[in-house]
């Protein structure tokens, strides 16, 4: 609750902000910022592996091609053998033709439903977006569930957030391992590992490790109130 009222009224006149074209837009808009400042952005290029020098990392290689970098940031499925898993994540994909029932028509939305109400050690989240950013058709939905596993029956733990959606006319479930560095040592070779995804669907842990990552890094805070010098450039 605290973070939704900080968050109203900061960019417009919801708390949520929606990328138009679904998620695939940010990694877009970065290979633009990225080639602005003379990045290479690399599409549909594998990452085969880690080049390591002793004990330090000197770049990357995909086939037969190298790039050489002083560091290496990237999340646990290029380094599995310097990570440790947390646990698992449900999530389910889910093509609707309607809204969420009893949320006023509302073309996107966001509902957490608390550990305690559904007897579990964490909260189970749905998050729904529609035709108004641009990410299926006119007069379809789409709404995802997560949630931490807890048990051996991962599907009947999120069914009390399925049976909120209403009528479902597919849905595309996986359970993903979740894990983290295994400890700061993995840092000194300069080999920067990202936790993976947890279960809520505001981001706020991902972005919160992104800033505390961006401060170690460089040696000081990313300032986002920053003004670029040219704003066509962004």
């Amino acid at each position: 609750m605290a973070l939704y009222l900080d968050s109203i009224g900061r960019y417009g006149d919801s708390p949520f902000l929606y990328p138009i074209y679904g998620l695939g837009g940010l990694p877009e808009a970065f290979s633009r910022l990225c080639a602005i400042h003379g990045g290479t952005y690399m599409l549909n290029t594998s990452v085969d592996e880690v080049l390591m020098e002793g004990d330090k990392v000197v770049g990357i290689r995909s086939g037969d091609q190298t790039a050489k970098a002083p560091l290496v940031i990237c999340d646990p499925s290029y380094a599995p053998d310097k990570c440790k898993p947390l646990g698992k994540v449900i999530r389910a994909i889910c093509l609707l033709n309607h809204t969420i029932p009893h949320t006023n028509n509302a073309q996107s939305i966001q509902i957490i439903l608390p550990a305690k109400q559904l007897g579990k050690k964490t909260d189970t989240y749905i998050s729904m977006v529609s035709y108004s950013h641009l990410i299926c058709a006119n007069g379809f939905y789409v709404a995802i569930v997560s949630g931490t596993v807890e048990t051996d029956s991962p599907e009947a733990e999120i069914q009390p957030a399925l049976d909120l959606l209403g009528d479902i006319l597919d849905m595309f479930v996986s359970v993903s391992t979740i894990s983290e560095p295994l400890d700061a040592e993995v840092e000194k070779m300069g080999l920067w590992i990202t936790s993976s995804y947890d279960a809520s669907s505001h981001f706020e842990s991902a972005s919160e490790e992104i800033l505390s990552m961006y401060e170690k890094i460089v040696g000081e805070k990313l300032d986002l109130n920053i003004e670029p010098d040219d704003e066509d450039e962004y």
